[in-house]
């Protein structure tokens, strides 16, 4: 038995893909994303206007992934990026890691891949950015540990709907 993760794509062309090669399933930009670069600058310090000091500023961006997902009950996703994401594109993400819990499967929850950038350059729509796997929730039930034991991988189906409401966006999580 495999588990199942339900996905609806929302851009054409960026369903996730299990690679028979690796253990984590792929994810791709949904659009063109055009990379800026750092920015920087000299200042000179108020206290002492013949010291100098530089700022960089780090540009971010976050790149849409054109699918909602919805996970195993029990399960969460670990996103990360290629191997290949900074010697290509020079960006990192984030956060290291993205957690994306069960909870976040609404219909208009789409995945992104939060990205700083190191250099000018183009991520075109379609290339396979960063990845993903699911594992145990800790807040996962006594049952869907044991349903987990006998699983033998996991298996995408592409659905039209997902059940779930919708989060309010990718990061919405906040202060109550």
């Amino acid at each position: 038995m495999k588990a199942k993760i339900k996905v609806k794509e929302l851009t054409q062309g960026c369903m996730p893909e299990i690679i028979v090669n690796g253990d984590w399933i792929d994810l791709r930009a949904s659009r063109e994303i055009i990379l800026e670069g750092l920015k920087s600058e000299t200042l000179k310090r108020h206290s002492d206007p013949s010291k100098n000091y530089r700022r960089v500023n780090f540009k971010w961006e976050s790149i849409p992934l054109g699918v909602a997902m919805k996970l195993p009950a029990g399960y969460e996703a670990i996103v990360a990026p290629r191997s290949g994401a900074f010697k290509k594109w020079y960006v990192t993400m984030t956060n290291s890691i993205g957690v994306i819990d069960n909870k976040y499967s609404g219909n208009n929850d789409e995945w992104h891949f939060p990205v700083l950038m190191f250099d000018e350059g183009t991520i075109h729509k379609g290339e396979r950015i960063c990845q993903f796997r699911i594992q145990l929730s800790q807040k996962a039930t006594v049952w869907q540990k044991i349903k987990w034991l006998f699983t033998n991988g996991v298996k995408i189906v592409q659905v039209d709907e997902l059940d779930n409401n919708n989060r309010g966006g990718f990061g919405s999580t906040g202060v109550k």
